[in-house]
């Protein structure tokens, strides 16, 4: 695997090594050998997917300590912008993002650890997207910021008119107004 560093420290993407012949296409989607070698020790507890259309904008999630998760997402049908904010405060990249697109077909992964609000947007008529967590689901723990936030300054890629948010995520603070849980010292791991 290929694991690319971003412009901010912790966030990678991550390329797996694809093996194609007449039959289609082979590949390790995730080697906890590999994966502890290359990115950071890990231990994942729960698998995730979801569906959704042309428009669905999820996001931006996270989990309060101690119920904070680090994430690896990929797309298995379709394209998504994929992004990961930081909200470490203290952090020189506090309200910084990394956005990258995962699609079907380029079968990248991208890792958003502890300290990040994480969403995404669906480009195509249909995505289905799915992620690991080293931390269980913990409802009385969800987070969240506006996945609308002008002043974070995402291109999502959609039109603001053809957004479709589930009614949680419209009641989410802008990052002006969020006091974050977690601070510079928040292990991304």
């Amino acid at each position: 695997m290929n694991v690319i560093k971003t412009d901010i420290e912790g966030v990678v993407i991550i390329e797996p090594r694809i093996f194609t012949d007449t039959r289609g296409y082979f590949f390790e989607s995730f080697s906890e050998r590999d994966f502890c070698k290359e990115v950071r020790e890990i231990k994942f507890v729960q698998d995730n997917e979801s569906k959704s259309s042309y428009g669905v904008m999820r996001g931006l999630h996270f989990q309060r300590p101690p119920f904070t998760q680090s994430k690896l997402v990929r797309v298995i049908k379709g394209a998504v912008l994929d992004v990961a904010v930081d909200i470490r405060k203290g952090s020189p990249t506090y309200g910084k993002h990394v956005a990258v697109e995962l699609t079907e077909d380029n079968h990248r992964q991208f890792f958003v650890p502890r300290g990040f609000a994480h969403g995404f947007a669906v480009l195509s008529d249909e995505a289905i997207f799915q992620y690991k967590c080293d931390n269980f689901y913990a409802p009385e723990a969800d987070g969240g910021i506006s996945i609308l936030d002008e002043s974070l300054g995402i291109d999502w890629r959609i039109h603001r008119d053809k957004a479709i948010l589930s009614e949680k995520d419209t009641k989410h603070p802008l990052l002006k107004d969020f006091d974050s849980p977690f601070d510079i010292n928040i292990s991304l791991y």
